[in-house]
């Protein structure tokens, strides 16, 4: 299941870089008073891309607001009543900075190009009377460069949704081991990141939590299905083995350049502020506060979920035994909070996957 997923991932972002190397579209913005030079210019552009024109700096830039997301190269004069070329450009670049800007000026002056490229990200700028054939050439070259950074944004960004759920593609094939813990991992990254956002937690740290929450159990993976889906008591040998899974999922990402900053948050979900917790008996503020934080909806979420050795307890029950718990088990800051904002909590429980569309970080970065 989680190869054919990832397969279909992969083949959305080939479709994507396809698509952007495809477009053979672009819009081009010709801001000047001077209505002959308006004709000339797109006389010289009409056959190869599609025009629109401004007649004044003002005018340029509503025409650039109205048309944002096509607009991907700007020719303008310099020299116009209401607002010069280099101030237009300098407002463009601040609406829109990947777009490329050229400027035909028929002046020479080293202070105009100076103040031009600095101020305005000026991809070029053209003495008047301008070479048609040399202008062509800088549109053309304009654009390549306008389609190289489009491109490297779009696959950023896709990179990044490729990353994204590649980790809940994970953490979904790792609750499928077990029909009791199905939804477990998801449910457990939506309490954390509620509480988190409740705490005002920066959005990277946000981004973090996110990770480390759907990733906290992967090192089950490696537990023997007997072990995990055993209707009663643990052993005290098989216990010894399940404790062994915080470990191992720091160990499986360790590699992970990226995720090796949440590695903490997972390693140490089951320690315990009085530090009876395991793998290493850290107590209080040495526990990672991320990990704290993904403790308390671990604990939550496992007593409000039916197990092969017991049924859901419901949430009054469970929020009890966490405020019971404060300062033993969880930290009690982090503790009554949860209390606090335990009917986001319920309702979230109740609709796990409207509230992670709106909470989840990750996945509104790559909307």
């Amino acid at each position: 299941m989680l190869d054919t997923e990832n397969k279909l991932i992969l083949n959305d972002v080939g479709d994507l870089i396809g698509a952007t190397s495809a477009r053979n579209e672009h819009t081009i913005l010709i801001v000047d008073d001077e209505i002959n030079n308006l004709q000339l210019l797109k006389r010289t552009f009409r056959n190869k891309y599609k025009i629109i024109t401004a007649s004044n700096g003002l005018e340029g830039l509503e025409t650039l607001k109205s048309n944002l997301s096509e607009v991907c190269l700007i020719v303008s004069d310099h020299k116009m009543p209401i607002m010069e070329g280099t101030k237009f450009l300098e407002e463009a670049n601040k609406i829109a900075p990947d777009v490329v800007k050229i400027l035909l000026t028929g002046f020479s002056d080293i202070e105009i190009i100076t103040d031009a490229v600095n101020k305005c990200n000026l991809f070029q700028y053209i003495l008047k009377p301008f070479n048609p054939d040399e202008l062509q050439e800088a549109v053309r070259n304009g654009l390549d460069k306008f389609d190289l950074v489009s491109s490297k944004s779009l696959i950023l960004k896709d990179l990044k949704e490729l990353f994204y759920k590649t980790i809940k593609s994970i953490a979904s094939a790792l609750d499928a081991k077990d029909p009791y813990t199905h939804g477990h991992s998801m449910r457990v990254t939506l309490y954390s990141i509620i509480l988190a956002k409740e705490l005002n937690i920066e959005t990277n740290q946000l981004e973090q939590i996110e990770m480390a929450g759907l990733l906290h159990d992967i090192g089950k993976i490696a537990i023997p299905q007997a072990i995990l889906c055993k209707p009663g008591k643990l052993t005290d040998e098989e216990f010894v083995i399940m404790k062994t899974h915080p470990v191992n999922s720091q160990k499986l990402i360790q590699s992970i350049k990226r995720l090796q900053e949440v590695s903490p948050g997972m390693k140490h979900h089951h320690e315990r502020w009085d530090g009876k917790g395991y793998p290493d008996r850290l107590q209080g503020e040495q526990i990672p506060y991320h990990a704290r934080i993904i403790a308390i909806a671990d604990t939550y979420d496992a007593m409000t979920s039916t197990r092969s050795y017991r049924k859901a307890l419901c949430h009054e029950v469970a929020i009890e035994e966490i405020q019971k718990c404060a300062g033993a088990q969880f930290d009690p800051a982090l503790a009554q909070k949860f209390v606090e904002i335990q009917d986001i909590i319920q309702a979230a429980k109740d609709n796990p996957n409207e509230y992670y569309l709106k909470y989840s970080s990750l996945y509104k970065e790559i909307s």
